[in-house]
């Protein structure tokens, strides 16, 4: 009895050992099939958040107004900072269609209104503000230029005056421009405020006389380009249809012969909040984790990619503004229900080249990483600092999935070393099960309610919190061995610290 039980138990040890070594080759083998940048995961603060204005009203506020008025947002806040350094390094973005109509005072006290052919005014004071907080978090800056009536000759050509005097000043308090767009979404040409009769050729020109400007007065900061609009259908198309305002195609704003820039940039948005009609168009809770709503950023990077290839062959692709939803987000975007699109999204535009994705926005409005009253983390939040913290540089091909409702995304670790890191997204009614090696740290993100649009979620078993002083905690990994089971609508990141692959060392 003694002999069998020993005879049994070797030959588990073998079939231990052999599903150990599968699971091991698997993730040492998964090939290398692109790069992102060291601040690929970053971040919008829109320009009105600086100035103070009007922006989209968050749901549950008092009054019917898409829009309410908040003052300038306090960059040099404790919390904010220790916030927002989690996510560092990264690139800080503030732009946002109220940048097309900022103008720069270059002066600590800004005058009672704007000057002519501006909306509003940006000071000095602000926008040293925007400086020390990017250096505090470990940002670099990237914004845009006010394109309005205001930075226009009699002959409605674009000058760089208010350009130049923002760039002037930064550099003069120690602080860079490290990338620019010329405008805002320029192909929804009405945002840009442009001349009467404004056509894609004029547009060209405008993008050509700043491009010289740029590389003559500030030569290091990178040009994107074209930085257009675009949106997952049906919105794509139903915008098309409405003749009252004009959306210019990508390819008429930049050519084969316009200044080739140093990145290809375009912004993405599944659909439109319900507060401006999405949920006629399908946007709702019901399909936060559909396939098809998941995916649809594909066919934008897709459109975005064959117009760089004709244009500008070889220039990295940068998604430079992206949310659940445009005009600040549907209610579920502050919500657990939107982590499985934001963590999908970043997979998916890593793996077909994008190489940097900035989510918009840090704390404004419904699809802000953290809610503006308190600065309280939100999902997308917890979900951002995991990513940062496991999924590194080099993207991998990822293992196959042993279920189509699994959807699994490979980079070396953040740690290097040979590491694996995985992100596994269960938008399936069951569990399911990951191989992982022979051993393995994870994190397992899941609703803390019935529902998975739940403002609160736990991090095994556990609810990640931060402190007043902005201090995270609840963030502690778990070790799993061989496999590990991502729990019904859960999504998982999993780091693989010996998984000895050639492409991580």
């Amino acid at each position: 009895m003694l002999r069998n039980f020993v005879v049994i138990t070797a030959a588990s040890l073998l079939a231990s050992c052999a599903t150990t070594q599968n699971e091991s080759n698997a993730l040492s083998s998964l090939a290398r099939v692109g790069e992102v940048d060291d601040r690929f995961l970053s971040y919008n603060v829109e320009m009105v958040e600086v100035t103070g204005g009007r922006f989209w009203r968050p749901y549950g506020a008092s009054g019917s107004d898409r829009y309410e008025y908040r003052p300038p947002l306090d960059l040099s806040d404790s919390k904010l900072r220790r916030l927002a350094a989690a996510l560092g390094p990264t690139y800080v973005r503030v732009s946002g269609t109220w940048a097309n109509a900022t103008w720069f005072a270059d002066s600590d006290k800004a005058p009672q209104k704007a000057p002519a052919g501006f909306d509003t005014v940006l000071t000095r004071q602000q926008w040293r503000g925007v400086v020390d907080f990017v250096k505090a978090v470990d940002g670099k800056i990237i914004t845009s230029v006010a394109t309005s009536p205001g930075t226009r000759n009699a002959r409605g050509e674009w000058q760089p005056d208010t350009a130049a005097r923002l760039f002037s000043y930064t550099r003069s308090i120690g602080g860079s421009i490290a990338a620019t767009e010329f405008a805002n979404e320029p192909n929804m040409l009405w945002l840009t405020q442009p001349p009467a009769g404004y056509t894609g050729e004029a547009y060209r020109q405008d993008y050509a006389r700043f491009a010289g400007w740029l590389r003559q007065s500030s030569p290091g900061t990178a040009l994107l380009a074209p930085g257009v609009a675009e949106l997952g259908e049906p919105t794509r198309t139903i915008a098309r249809r409405n003749k009252s305002r004009q959306i210019l195609e990508a390819d008429e704003l930049i050519s084969a012969n316009s200044p080739r820039p140093d990145a290809f940039s375009f912004h993405f948005y599944g659909g439109g909040s319900v507060r401006c009609g999405g949920g006629a168009l399908g946007m709702t809770l019901q399909n936060a984790l559909s396939p098809q709503w998941l995916d649809s950023v594909d066919p934008a990077i897709a459109r975005v990619a064959a117009l760089r290839d004709q244009v500008a062959p070889g220039v990295p692709l940068w998604n430079t503004e992206s949310a659940e939803s445009s005009c600040g987000g549907n209610p579920w975007a502050a919500t657990f229900a939107d982590s499985f699109r934001f963590v999908d999204t970043l997979g998916r535009s890593a793996r077909q080249g994008v190489r940097v994705y900035i989510h918009n926005t840090l704390s404004a409005s419904d699809y802000a990483l953290l809610d503006e009253h308190g600065n309280v983390p939100r999902p997308n939040y917890w979900a951002a600092v995991l990513w940062k913290r496991t999924m590194g540089t080099t993207v991998l091909a990822p293992p196959t999935a042993p279920d189509q409702n699994l959807r699994i995304y490979a980079h070396c670790s953040a740690q290097g070393r040979g590491g694996v890191s995985l992100a596994a997204i269960n938008i399936g009614d069951g569990p399911l099960t990951l191989p992982v090696g022979a051993k393995a740290r994870a994190w397992v993100l899941q609703s803390t309610g019935s529902s998975v649009d739940s403002k609160v979620i736990q991090i095994n078993g556990r609810q990640p919190q931060a402190d007043d002083a902005g201090q995270l905690h609840g963030l502690d990994s778990v070790t799993v061995s061989h496999s590990l089971s991502v729990p019904a609508k859960s999504i998982a990141f999993v780091t693989v610290d010996d998984a000895r692959n050639a492409a991580c060392l």
